[in-house]
């Protein structure tokens, strides 16, 4: 597909570079000859404060900017902490569009979540089920904030003309995850579950729930790909989903992981949990049509976490 924006000779500002979606983006820009790619720590900007977000934009004057900044976490976290989740994810998306279109910027990504889709949508999720019917009740903070920032999104291009878009990742993993025991996500929990289990020489390792559910997973490298694919070549109001297009059971992506890890036990489900929503798959077919597909498969991807994992364990022993 032919671009309609160039990043080359571009000042673009990725927000939330210090995760694991702004980093791959940091990385993946590299090869698109930016004049500069901007990033900003917690301490030299606050993002849920406005006053700080429009100084800053106002003297760095970036051409392009990506959302990626973001309180996240599962679903304990989100039932735990659901103020800082509506609140900060509001004001960050709000502070930065707004100052955005106020400087001139020429061109915005707003990266969202499938947790925006409602908990029983068809399957597989298209672009048009936002708004539908009911969110999973357990991450709505999150959520809700999410679909805000498509909303303004659409608003200022409404409104302004501004070029702002909006791209919706699936379940992401890959260098720079979260490894938290209980504030992470499915991949990086199982990673580590696998890992202590292997070093302890545990006969086995167990999983919540029957196993069954599906859930579709994207490495983060293939999901920063995609973004600056859209950035330079949509220009449109509705959202675009990111994702792989496939989907696998929790039980066999517990064994791939156990199997990347080299952990021989066995595996053990207690069923007494929760299994959580029987099938989460969004369709790929705009992004496919737009002319972008993902290159990094399911095992690849798990070893490049497990290896970044493994180098990186003075950083998440104790987070």
């Amino acid at each position: 597909m032919q671009d309609i924006y160039s990043l080359s000779g571009k000042k673009v500002w990725v927000t939330g570079h210090r995760g694991m979606v702004g980093g791959a983006l940091v990385r993946r820009l590299a090869s698109e000859e930016c004049a500069d790619i901007l990033t900003t720590s917690r301490a030299e900007v606050d993002l849920r404060r406005q006053q700080a977000v429009e100084e800053w934009i106002t003297a760095n004057k970036p051409d392009a900017v990506f959302i990626s900044a973001a309180k996240v976490g599962g679903i304990m976290a989100n039932d735990t902490y659901p103020a800082e989740f509506l609140y900060d994810n509001l004001m960050i998306t709000s502070n930065i569009i707004e100052a955005s279109y106020r400087s001139g910027v020429q061109k915005l990504m707003f990266l969202g979540s499938s947790c925006i889709y409602p908990k029983f949508a068809p399957q597989p999720i298209t672009e048009d089920q936002l708004l539908t019917s009911s969110l999973e009740p357990t991450n709505e903070w999150y959520a809700i904030a999410k679909i805000s920032g498509i909303k303004l999104c659409q608003a200022y291009r409404r409104q302004y003309g501004a070029d702002f878009i909006s791209a919706m990742p699936t379940n992401l993993f890959g260098p720079g995850d979260n490894f938290h025991p209980q504030n992470s996500h499915v991949i990086p929990a199982l990673i580590r579950k696998a890992h202590e289990a292997k070093m302890n020489s545990a006969a086995s390792m167990e999983i919540w729930g029957t196993g069954t559910p599906r859930r579709e997973f994207l490495h983060v490298d293939d999901l920063a790909d995609a973004l600056v694919h859209l950035m330079k070549t949509y220009s449109d109001a509705e959202h675009v989903n990111v994702g792989s297009g496939e989907d696998l059971t929790i039980e066999e992506l517990a064994r791939s992981v156990m199997r990347v890890v080299g952990f021989e036990g066995t595996l053990t489900k207690d069923t007494t949990k929760p299994d959580g929503t029987p099938r989460k798959l969004m369709s790929a077919d705009k992004i496919r049509g737009l002319g972008w597909t993902p290159s990094i498969s399911l095992i690849d991807g798990l070893q490049n976490a497990y290896e970044w994992f493994v180098a990186n364990e003075g950083n998440w022993a104790e987070r």
